[in-house]
């Protein structure tokens, strides 16, 4: 006997529609035949599925069965296809009777006891299930980040058991609300480390906040010990809170890289990605046999810190050099291309040298000039021009560690940069555009009209900076939310003369 039912495969963040087809009463030698392009964790189904039926109550076919995953040409990857085909074999069987008319997306991992486990790609799953009209039955955990899609009706089930039942409408399985999943729950508190921590460095945490008002790429530089790391991990606590529009693609590209499995803080937040410098290109980029997320893709929405920066590798860093200017990055494998979005904001930190004390007042620079260059080197010059913000951190004095009053808090900061961004988004509203470092061209000459004073001083700071044409836009993005943070609709001559300032590698030396 025939039965069908319908899943999912995941595609990088996308999820496709899958057919489980299972054909019982074949005759033939007693087998278990599972075809469609499966890997070695939906080949071991047949193990787990056999044990979970039996502990339910239910036997295992006698005769030869064959499950097709069709498409064929999709390589089916993970455990999630337990329930649907368990149910296809209780189905084909005759030992249950579908009586739920309405039609049905099922996913889920059987344990051996009949429990069902979460699986990847919830959140992907139900906008599949919404895209062709249907239900979705998934385990209760993954649920949750899956009734936060409007307009589908999502069944958290925590055994088989409980499914059979719903479909043969023994008992009632009640749709989640988005608003009793814990994701709508949990909005986030204040960030957990202030920026009233941080001691000193006034011009760092001004940059930074310009840096996050326009979402503008950041690099510090700066001896060891000067706060770089400390500033860079309180960026979060300054940054607006994301919109639920922002939250869904965050959170569809965590679940289809299965960090929302075991996730203790699952908060309404922005990502902060922090990969150490012996990271590979596929980590970075994304990848795979099947696609999947890399840190780029992990930070969308969010932060990519990036301590140390030339002790990366130099192919690791050039992968940037796209996603930084499209905010989506694509990958190609045998096994398919999928286009991953990557819109976040680069934060890097490096040392002035190798020795790190180059500039500082304090320590000697023990390290030769051709030393000082090669150290340079690593970060090529098309990277460099790509991020928005140079910045100097300087060494901080004890004066400054000893005292007792703490600096300015992220909540006040975070007030101000988001009516910035509020500003931002009235003017963007026509554009895809949703925040100033993201403007194109026509965007640029629209709302960064310089006067004919102004253009002159641009002009003398590009050949006496001898900078590209990127970084000409760079530094108009910056006067403009410079200006925004002033509340003022035009860039003055002040605000173009700090949004210079910030392009300090551009400079051969910047000590």
């Amino acid at each position: 006997m025939l039965a069908k039912l319908s899943s999912a495969v995941l595609q990088g963040i996308e999820a496709s529609l899958v057919d489980v087809e299972v054909n019982t009463g074949e005759i033939g030698e007693l087998r278990f035949i599972l075809v469609g392009l499966p890997d070695a964790a939906v080949r071991e189904s047949q193990d787990r599925v056999f044990s979970a039926l039996s502990n339910v109550g239910f036997r295992a076919p006698a005769t030869r069965t064959t499950i097709n995953l069709a498409p064929g040409h999709l390589k089916k990857e993970g455990p999630m296809y337990d329930l649907p085909i368990a149910l296809g074999i209780l189905k084909a069987t005759g030992q249950i009777a579908f009586r739920y008319e309405r039609p049905l997306l099922f996913a889920g991992e059987l344990g051996l006891s009949g429990e069902l486990r979460p699986i990847k790609g919830g959140l992907s799953i139900a906008l599949l299930a919404k895209k062709y009209n249907m239900g979705v039955v998934l385990p209760a955990d993954s649920a949750h980040e899956a009734a936060l899609v409007n307009d589908v009706n999502v069944f958290p089930a925590r055994t088989l058991d409980e499914v059979v039942r719903f479909l043969e409408c023994r008992n009632d399985i009640v749709p989640l609300n988005a608003s009793e999943s814990f994701y709508s729950k949990h909005v986030m508190a204040d960030y957990p480390i202030d920026f009233a921590e941080v001691k000193g460095q006034a011009a760092v945490k001004r940059a930074v906040e310009i840096a996050v008002a326009g979402g503008h790429n950041l690099l510090l530089i700066g001896p060891p010990g000067s706060g770089k790391s400390m500033i860079a991990k309180r960026i979060p606590g300054i940054m607006p809170k994301p919109h639920i529009d922002e939250f869904l693609e965050i959170l569809s590209i965590q679940s289809a890289a299965g960090i929302t499995l075991n996730a203790a803080d699952r908060a309404l937040k922005r990502p902060f990605r922090a990969p150490h410098h012996t990271i590979s290109d596929v980590g970075l980029l994304g990848g795979g046999t099947i696609p999947a997320p890399g840190e780029i893709s992990l930070a969308h929405n969010g932060v990519l810190f990036l301590d140390e920066l030339p002790e990366f590798k130099r192919s690791a860093l050039e992968v940037l050099r796209q996603p930084l200017e499209d905010g989506t990055v694509a990958i190609s494998r045998s096994a398919g291309k999928v286009t991953l979005p990557s819109a976040f904001m680069l934060v890097a930190a490096m040392n002035p040298c190798p020795c790190g004390h180059l500039g500082d007042a304090k320590r000697e620079c023990r390290c030769t000039v051709p030393q000082i260059q090669r150290y340079r080197a690593k970060i090529s010059g098309p990277l460099l021009d790509r991020i928005d913000i140079h910045v100097e951190a300087p060494s901080i004095s004890v004066s400054e560690i000893q005292k007792k009053e703490n600096a300015e808090p992220s909540t006040t900061i975070r007030d101000r940069i988001g009516r910035c961004r509020d500003l931002q988004a009235q003017r963007l509203a026509h554009s895809k555009a949703k925040c100033n470092a993201r403007m194109e061209n026509a965007e640029i000459q629209q709302h960064c009209a310089l006067s004919p004073e102004n253009s002159q001083l641009m002009s003398q700071a590009m050949e006496e900076l001898d900078l590209s044409a990127r970084a000409y836009t760079k530094i108009l993005k910056v006067a403009r939310t410079i200006a925004d943070l002033a509340n003022s609709t035009d860039i003055a001559a002040n605000h173009l003369l700090e949004a210079i300032q910030y392009r300090s590698l551009d400079r051969q030396l910047f000590y």
